[in-house]
């Protein structure tokens, strides 16, 4: 054999011993393990369905569907139990929540071959999260998991999926072009309060797409430790986003600008679950949020009855900061405020995209406007559409507080126990109002919201305006889709005709049509798109010179 066979032979040897040491350090790093549950009788656990929207468990849990597309839930007993429970009750619901969300990410990302690769690198991303989640949380995480479909698990395992997942807020925000998030909140009390008690009122803007944002679930929690509490969630989701407990103290998360980080660490979501369960004080959810340490950066709206007030919570990789300097009036959007945090890298680069200091100026602007905040004041600035002095600044724009994108807006009244949750669709459907007080008094498995305290619809939900508003929408997710993805789309000319009139004065109409005209290869008319998109309102400056980059690129394509 000749020396450069040899060498080559011993190259490839060596080649293969690499890929074999890399593929088993992969699975043993990235293979999460089950927790310890000893010899729990999985039998003790029983579920009855009556119908499809009724689940009553025999430990006393239930799920109910109520006639506002929404379902409240009653879950008590220890962890592993109240996973087991909630898992089996909404195992239908697991189902379409987890095929949604991977359909989701099938229409964003743009091959077979990279999602596969995706899939792998957030496995090795998520690869220590267990090491970072109580025993508590991951017992009933755990629990859960044991009802998600066996058809997605090709993906991952059940448990290690059901951990991911827990982290998908935080990938999302962290990939900040992927304009996941862009939360608004607002805290009133003393003079700012229609009865001087504290008030909060938030909006979730989660977006990953209409399925996904369907059946969103009010959990009403008895656990085994700590205090009862209810949470805005979805099927599978121990997490919290946004939540009060039977102290009177709330948490509500908005995403802050972070780096790409390395590895997962504790979920900021786990993080607020903790402070929801066993907090009662600001300080004590300050000691909670201090002592675990989060892979991406949020702030946590506290609102505590005990303390008659709100602060934020900033925290980042490296550091955690309690701004508590508030006077009657709390606005958080999606940027630091405090003086150990506004002026780091990642702040400045983000406030430097105009979007989340021009939404924080606009809630300030309402809030003035309005002598003291009651609950449906406060339902009126959390379904504000326009811009800064009313301004028609386009539909969907990031720069609005109601983006019409919204998983869920509520409003908390810490003082009272009181709690409104807007139903379907985004915020404009009817806030239902909870008593707490009532449901852990008498947690019967029934409907529990009080209809005389609702808040109505948004009169805009019955408009042609919104109604022209969901055709466009349905037709700018295909463009996003194809754009994405690669895959043909041919729109004909009435199509265009109706995404343009359904929001023509928004910049995004012309920001998905120009890249829409220029993969077909039709220059001049992504140009004009593009040109028409810079003459409206641009959330952000980055989307801004995306579409002057391009216009510049597709005329020197056309002179060429």
């Amino acid at each position: 054999m000749s020396k450069l066979k040899k060498i080559l032979k011993i190259g490839g040897i060596a080649v293969l011993a690499l890929i074999l040491i890399l593929v088993v350090t992969f699975v043993l790093k990235v293979r999460l393990p089950e927790p310890e549950i000893g010899d729990y009788d999985q039998n003790r656990v029983q579920v009855e369905s009556f119908g499809d929207t009724m689940y009553i468990a025999n430990n006393g849990s239930w799920l109910v569907e109520n006639d506002y597309e929404t379902w409240e839930m009653y879950l008590t007993g220890g962890a592993y139990e109240r996973g087991l429970v909630f898992g089996e009750m909404a195992r239908t619901l697991n189902a379409e929540k987890e095929s949604a969300f991977v359909r989701e990410i099938n229409n964003r990302v743009p091959s077979e071959s990279y999602l596969n690769f995706l899939k792998y690198l957030v496995g090795w991303f998520n690869r220590d999260m267990d090491e970072y989640i109580s025993d508590e949380y991951k017992e009933e995480i755990f629990g859960a998991s044991r009802s998600l479909p066996d058809s997605m698990d090709y993906i991952a395992p059940k448990f290690h999926r059901a951990l991911s997942y827990h982290g998908a807020h935080d990938i999302g925000h962290a990939l900040q072009n992927m304009n996941l998030v862009g939360c608004t909140a607002l805290g009133v009390w003393g003079e700012q309060s229609e009865d001087s008690l504290l008030l909060i009122g938030r909006n979730f803007d989660f977006y990953f797409g209409n399925e996904f944002a369907k059946d969103p679930i009010l959990a009403f929690v008895n656990p085994d430790k700590g205090y009862r509490f209810a949470s805005i969630t979805w099927a599978c989701f121990s997490g919290v986003v946004s939540g009060m407990n039977e102290e009177g103290l709330t948490v509500t998360l908005n995403s802050a600008k972070s780096s790409i980080p390395s590895k997962g660490k504790t979920p900021v979501s786990i993080i607020a679950r903790e402070i929801l369960q066993y907090a009662s004080t600001i300080d004590e959810a300050f000691a909670i949020a201090e002592r675990h340490e989060s892979f991406v950066s949020e702030s946590f709206l506290i609102g505590s009855k005990n303390d008659g007030r709100a602060a934020v919570i900033e925290k980042t990789p490296d550091a955690t900061v309690l701004k508590d300097d508030y006077d009657q009036e709390l606005v958080l959007t999606n940027h630091y405020t405090s003086e150990a945090l506004k002026d780091s890298p990642e702040n400045l680069s983000y406030l430097e995209e105009g979007v989340s200091q021009y939404r924080y100026n606009r809630v300030g602007e309402l809030n003035r406007e309005i002598e003291r905040v009651g609950a449906r004041e406060m339902a009126y600035i959390m379904r504000d559409r326009f811009g800064a002095g009313g301004v028609n600044i386009g539909l969907a724009n990031e720069k609005a507080i109601n983006q019409l994108l919204c998983h869920h807006s509520v409003i908390f009244s810490p003082f009272e126990l009181k709690m409104w949750v807007s139903t379907p669709p985004y915020q404009l459907g009817a806030y239902l109002a909870y008593d707490l007080n009532e449901v852990f008094a008498d947690p019967a498995p029934r409907v529990h919201y009080v209809d005389s305290l609702k808040i109505s619809p948004d009169p805009f939900l019955y408009t042609k305006r919104y109604q022209a508003f969901e055709e466009y929408a349905a037709i700018k997710d295909r463009i996003e889709r194809s754009v994405n993805t690669g895959a043909m789309l041919e729109l004909d000319q009435s199509e265009i005709e109706d995404y343009v009139s359904g929001n023509p004065d928004g910049y995004l109409t012309y920001y998905y049509l120009g890249k829409y005209f220029e993969s077909k290869g039709e220059y001049e008319e992504a140009i004009e798109a593009f040109e028409m998109g810079l003459t409206k309102s641009i959330a952000r400056k980055s989307e801004e010179q995306y579409m002057s980059g391009r216009i510049t690129e597709l005329k020197k394509s056309l002179r060429d």
